[in-house]
């Protein structure tokens, strides 16, 4: 008997075994591919997701193996100044790669204690009070507490579970694919800075090592998503196009994706719940799909080890979806509006001059560059000042900075007046006296993803907020 199962071993899936192992809980991830996939379908991390990794003192690691580009994101690729003054410590791109993302995060689970078996099919499942049976292609039988869907936009776990995937069908696809040209590398960027006046669907540039990544619109939609395209295809595509298919050869991988967007009704169903793509599908747009799918795991692996661990307060489970539905429906808009602004129609061109105007203004800019990094999500925790439902970004304080203090995943309140205790919560939140020029309040309680969940400096007011996050007091505060 397991704690939590997580079916897929990809970005959401990893993140979210490393998130409960370093709670105690029992983690065991299937994937049912037997090796790691090496098509790069992300190319980086925004400030959110770095900020998260920087939490939980992974930054370095991901910072060794990719390279920082000024700017948290570039709306329908309209190339702007980045806004002044963004809330966070980190306002770059990490460029870097999926699979190299995808095993760093392995080998963190891996670290933490967390049990990946590769190579394993899930074929089903049962649930009752108890728990879940997990049935595999094998015939093997497992059994754990809770069972969690990070499995991908044709997520098994969410069609057994019968869960709504409302939304729109792919009207457009386009070919991936990472493969040698032998066009010399100047007469190939100009051809593609030529194509691209036009479709900026269209491109083909330098991967490193030799090799050249291109993206190009297929033909049509393939009936059969789960059969990658051919280097025939590719080529084709490329001559229609381009003129030219730039003599490709030598394909690493090929794959294909789909302006396809759709949203779960529920993330939850009994003991089992969804993250990442088996929760939500949208276009590539913006490079936000990874990034939502590591930020899920990051909301809900705190909640689930604080049920599994017997402390979690009524409600604190409801919490993930309420807080991750509204979030994953506004990437749906904001990519599907990205989608429009890079069709060639006069239409959607007049649009795109427009955005391309109205983003000279600041307020634009950092509008939609919060939207894109995921920088300016606020959880809805009633009426308070405008930090209240935020997450705090990496500040200094007198004596180092705050992101050093989040390493082990719990609650903390910063106190800058002195005079305030979480005694009976010390097993779930750390306390911390200590004062930052940057923080304007005198004390704030933060959940273990970061956002602010109470400001204050009164002891009443600050106890009647403890349980609502982290439970009842333990028995030994009133020993």
């Amino acid at each position: 008997m397991f704690d939590v199962i997580i079916c897929g071993g990809g970005p959401t899936g990893m993140m979210l075994a490393s998130e409960l192992r370093l709670h105690g809980v029992d983690v065991l991830v299937l994937e049912k591919d037997a090796d790691p996939s090496k098509a790069v379908r992300s190319l980086g991390l925004h400030a959110r997701s770095i900020e998260i990794m920087d939490q939980r003192g992974l930054l370095d690691r991901f910072l060794a193996h990719g390279r920082q580009y000024p700017g948290v994101g570039r709306f329908a690729g309209i190339d702007k100044p980045l806004p002044a003054n963004l809330d966070t410590a980190h306002a770059y791109i990490l460029g870097i790669q999926q699979p190299v993302t995808d095993r760093l995060l392995a080998e963190r689970a891996v670290e933490l204690g967390a049990e990946i078996r590769r190579g394993c099919e899930v074929t089903g499942f049962e649930q009752n009070d108890d728990g879940v049976g997990v049935g595999l292609a094998d015939g093997t039988m497992l059994r754990s507490r809770w069972l969690v869907g990070c499995d991908g936009g044709r997520s098994l776990v969410r069609r057994e579970l019968g869960i709504g995937f409302p939304g729109d069908p792919a009207t457009t696809e386009w070919i991936h694919s990472e493969m040698e040209v032998t066009t010399p590398p100047d007469e190939l960027a100009a051809v593609v800075d030529e194509v691209r006046k036009t479709h900026r669907g269209f491109g083909v540039g330098p991967a490193g090592n030799g090799l050249y990544r291109a993206v190009v619109p297929a033909a049509s939609v393939a009936e059969d998503r789960t059969v990658p395209p051919t280097l025939e295809e590719l080529k084709t595509q490329l001559r229609a196009y381009a003129g030219t298919d730039f003599g490709v050869h030598s394909p690493r991988w090929i794959t294909r994706f789909t302006d396809a967007t759709r949203l779960a009704e529920q993330y939850r169903s009994g003991r089992v719940f969804l993250a990442g793509d088996a929760a939500h599908i949208h276009p590539p747009l913006g490079g936000q799909g990874l990034n939502l799918g590591i930020q899920d795991s990051f909301n809900l692996g705190w909640k689930l080890a604080a049920e599994v661990n017997g402390w979690a307060p009524q409600g604190l489970l409801d919490t993930y979806f309420a807080e991750r539905h509204p979030v994953a429906a506004d990437v749906l808009t904001i990519t599907r509006a990205q989608s429009e602004l890079i069709s060639p129609e006069p239409g959607p061109q007049a649009v795109r001059r427009l955005m391309t105007e109205l983003m000279d203004f600041d307020d634009v800019s950092r509008f939609l560059a919060e939207r894109i990094s995921s920088t300016g999500i606020r959880y809805d925790f009633g009426d308070g000042p405008e930090l209240l439902g935020r997450r705090l970004r990496d500040i200094p304080l007198s004596r180092g900075r705050l992101y050093e203090l989040t390493r082990e995943g719990r609650g903390l309140l910063l106190n800058q007046t002195g005079g305030l205790s979480v005694a009976g919560w010390t097993d779930r939140v750390d306390y911390v006296a200590d004062t930052s020029g940057e923080l304007d309040a005198p004390a704030v309680l933060l959940r273990p993803d970061g956002h602010v969940a109470w400001i204050g400096e009164d002891q009443e007011d600050l106890l009647r907020h403890l349980p609502k996050w982290f439970g009842a007091a333990s028995h030994q505060a009133f020993g």
